[in-house]
């Protein structure tokens, strides 16, 4: 099922506030991604769309950077269609191209073998008729 942008904001204000009780302080990327059971790329560039939308704030500490909830109400703002991810679209129109590609190589060999054949073809009626005339 693809991603839902607006599902996984909310999973994410949801584990910084479980994790701000349990720990009694804000958690880091990587308790997130621990809870949430998400890889740390996943994880960090969530963080990071949800920090550039003012939903999260990353806030620089001694241990590196610790994620506050800002304001959970612009979660709303993000379009509840789920969207495909973007690897798998560019992948699909690489594959689009790769086999349009090979039909272009396919066809040009097929154009090729057939005008093999007829050359052979001539060649095979020259021969004959070249032979037909000295043997006669």
């Amino acid at each position: 099922m693809p991603a839902n942008s607006y599902d996984d904001a909310h999973l994410l204000v949801a584990a910084i506030r479980v994790l701000t009780h349990r720990n009694a302080g804000p958690p880091s990327v990587e308790e997130i991604c621990d809870i949430l059971k998400v890889s740390l790329e996943k994880g960090s560039r969530l963080c990071r769309r949800l920090g550039d939308s003012g939903i999260i704030e990353p806030v620089q500490g001694a241990f590196g950077p610790k994620l506050f909830v800002k304001n959970h109400l612009a979660i709303e703002e993000i379009s509840r269609e789920p969207q495909e991810d973007a690897l798998q679209g560019e992948l699909k129109k690489f594959q689009d191209t790769r086999n349009q590609i090979r039909q272009k190589v396919e066809a040009i060999q097929a154009k090729q073998a057939e005008k093999q054949k007829a050359l052979f073809a001539e060649l095979e009626k020259k021969l004959k008729a070249k032979k037909e005339a000295g043997g006669k």
